[in-house]
């Protein structure tokens, strides 16, 4: 699935992130890499989405995160 289907509140590990190599190299700079894990504050489906990771918060465009795999982090 994609970070934009993901729900609010929830925390998901990134599987892989595919768009042009100048964003992908600036997210990954913001700490946002394969494996890492983000959780999605609020995604209203309207505009950009807002998430946690590596301890801040970042808005994320749809765009963007249409192009972000994740798989959801089962809670012990």
């Amino acid at each position: 699935m994609t970070l934009k289907q993901g729900k609010n509140h929830l925390t998901y590990r990134v599987r892989s992130i595919d768009m042009e190599l100048q964003l992908e190299r600036r997210l990954e700079a913001l700490g946002l890499t394969e494996g890492s894990l983000i959780t999605i504050l609020n995604n209203d489906k309207k505009g950009s989405l807002t998430a946690r990771f590596r301890g801040t918060r970042f808005a994320l465009g749809r765009r963007i995160a249409d192009h972000i795999e994740v798989t959801e982090v089962q809670e012990p």
